[in-house]
């Protein structure tokens, strides 16, 4: 009876939901975004203050001119995660995101983990970006306004602020009213925002381009030295390292890369657009890749417009664009980088506005929170009560805490979705469509049943029974997916996530035992590497599911593995303290799961089949989209 009741509930935790849209709500929200509208939110999403930021920290001390290698690398490495988005936008065109792609394919426990730290990820986003807006502000304004703040509202509380940050609180909630009032609205405020941002990024790029001199991408120890004599503070000079392009060598260009790739995450915001999308299956994939494109250029033409400009030991790290144009004696155009500054934190606070309300949207429509959020405006078409619950926690964050320490929390959530989005389109491809016609569906039953046969002749000598088997793992019959072959896909990819994980930890925290030629970590390392290729071998022997996409990613499954891999090596860097707020911020989420969500899931008689495509839904969603 005991195992009966463990097993019932085991169930739950895994149940999936089927790709069919959710019927029975009579409001819906407005499909009214153009493909232009998406790029906007993606690049002001991910194109934010960094952008003349964190050009000039990694160029100083971590990779010299080389940055814009840097660029490139993190660029094509987001770019993995980035074409499983576009993928699995056309595939299901819902709102959710990672939470309803992991809830389609690995199970509800998973799915609801998934939502819950995106939640997290957007709330620490929106209020640390407002942070930033306000002291951008404040540092246009010479302090004046913190001085007054600290002088009049004080707060003396560990791990609080040192004052309560009025201006970032009330830019939250205008931004919150302004995303209650419509998609195309807060489209059409970040579009002119983010154009606003690329047009200073241009002038910077351009007079990168004119004022800047080649030699500073060929230094020596001698203009370091002449630099270090002319200087009126050494302390402020960072290392030369052996000078040239590469002065850090390939470890500094793999260690900016590492850092550079957190420049490229906000596109996911695009894909939690799905519902509200003109034609989503053709627009979300197009968006994510353009934005991301778009953003690789900005990166790359600041990156070395700044190391022209500057030799890249006198970078100012707080503040490298603006003492740029001061070192070539455009002094001006510090106050055109400060204005390009407050247009790209207000795109990316939008960026990480928007998407917030559509998760939590879906997890309530889903029962998995509280059902009253799903709540949709009837006039406006926006999750009202979403957006107003979400805006509000974001404004009390920005009102009270000091964000600086929460920032890689943001990582934790993202990166963890960049995985299960991966993982989705892996398992996805591989399975059966559940409606094939009857000529392929008699087609296949034939050729399931002559393997059958085969094997059943041979049950009284065991061991070709089990040769037979490991012969079906690498040479399938059928030259279509049928529900062996997925779930032969869906076991190894299971099977692969600990590997990843386990070799991602080795390679993170004790690299320097692998260097010195240390006989376990070698010998455990080297036996990962054989596991991991010889299952991605027989996941690359199954059969793909033929149903036409707009977008699909190519060189499965080698490339969702890799996305998979580095989004696991890049949380395995994390600290020990980041992973235990990340634990309490979890269990706050178990406590709201087991004692509402499970119970209110509205998968609660649904069949345990292994998650499959379907063609007929892709021609649901086509057929509505283009009705609309």
């Amino acid at each position: 009876m005991l195992w009966q009741h463990i097993c019932q509930f085991s169930q739950k935790l895994v149940r999936r939901r089927p790709l069919e849209p959710k019927e029975g709500s009579d409001i819906h929200l407005a499909r009214c975004l153009s493909t232009l509208d998406l790029v906007a939110f993606g690049v002001g999403s991910t194109l934010g203050a960094g952008v003349y930021i964190l050009a000039g920290e990694v160029a100083k001390d971590k990779a010299g001119p080389a940055i814009v290698l840097c660029f490139l690398v993190a660029a094509v490495t987001s770019v993995l995660s980035g074409l499983c988005y576009a993928e699995f936008g056309a595939r299901v065109p819902c709102s959710g995101s990672a939470y309803l792609y992991s809830y389609v394919t690995v199970g509800q426990l998973c799915a609801f983990i998934t939502g819950w730290t995106l939640i997290l990820s957007y709330v620490i986003g929106s209020a640390s970006v407002a942070r930033a807006w306000s002291s951008s502000v404040d540092s246009l304004a010479g302090n004046r306004i913190s001085q007054v703040l600290q002088g009049s509202v004080p707060l003396r509380v560990p791990h609080l602020a040192s004052y309560l940050d009025f201006f970032s609180l009330g830019l939250v909630l205008l931004l919150t009213g302004l995303l209650v009032l419509g998609a195309s609205e807060s489209a059409l405020v970040t579009k002119i925002f983010t154009g606003m941002n690329l047009l200073v990024l241009s002038f910077v790029i351009l007079s990168g381009f004119i004022k800047g001199n080649l030699h500073h991408w060929q230094l020596t120890e001698q203009d370091y030295e002449l630099a270090k004599s002319g200087s009126n503070d050494t302390s402020s000079l960072g290392p030369l390292g052996s000078g040239g392009f590469v002065p850090f060598g390939f470890d500094g260009i793999l260690r900016g890369a590492a850092t550079c790739f957190y420049a490229f995450v906000g596109f996911d915001c695009i894909a939690t657009a799905g519902e509200e999308a003109r034609n989503p299956q053709r627009s979300i994939p197009l968006g994510t890749v353009l934005s991301l494109f778009i953003c690789f250029l900005a990166y790359f033409g600041v990156s070395a417009a700044l190391t022209l400009m500057v030799p890249y030991y006198q970078i100012y790290s707080d503040s490298p664009l603006p003492e740029a144009f001061l070192y070539v004696g455009w002094a001006p155009a510090r106050y055109v980088v400060a204005a390009g500054t407050l247009c790209a934190l207000t795109s990316s606070l939008l960026g990480s506005m928007f998407p917030m309300p559509r998760v939590i949207l879906a997890m309530a429509e889903d029962g998995l929170l509280f059902r009253g959020l799903a709540r949709i405006h009837a006039r406006t078409q926006t999750p009202i009560i979403a957006t107003v619950v979400s805006g509000s926690l974001a404004a009390i964050m920005a009102f009270l805490f000091e964000l600086n320490d929460l920032v890689d929390l943001m990582s934790i959530g993202t990166l963890l979705a960049y995985s299960l989005v991966a993982f989705s389109v892996l398992v996805l491809r591989y399975q059966p469509d559940q409606t094939l016609s009857k000529n392929e569906k008699t087609e296949v039953e034939i050729t399931e049943t002559k393997p059958e046969l085969e094997a059943i002749s041979l049950e009284s000598v065991p061991e070709a029974g089990i040769s037979k088997t490991l012969k079906s793992l690498c040479n399938p019959v059928n030259t279509v997916p049928t529900r062996q072959s997925g779930q032969i896909v869906y076991g190894c990819a299971l099977l692969l996530a600990p590997l990843l994980t386990i070799l991602s930890l080795i390679l993170a925290q004790w690299p320097n035992r692998l260097v010195s030629g240390d006989p376990v970590s070698t010998t455990v390392t080297g036996l990962l590497l054989l596991l991991i290729v010889g299952i991605t071998f027989i996941i690359w022997r199954q059969p793909q599911n033929p149903t036409p996409l707009r977008f699909k990613v190519p060189a499965l499954p080698v490339l969702p593995l890799i996305s998979i891999f580095v989004n696991i090596y890049l949380m395995m860097q994390m600290t020990s303290m980041t992973w235990v707020q990340f634990g309490i911020w979890m269990t706050i989420g178990f406590a709201i799961y087991f004692g509402y969500g499970i119970q209110h899931s509205l998968e609660k008689t649904s069949d345990q089949q292994p998650p499959a495509s379907s063609s007929e839904t892709l021609d649901k969603y086509t057929s509505k989209c283009e009705l609309v």
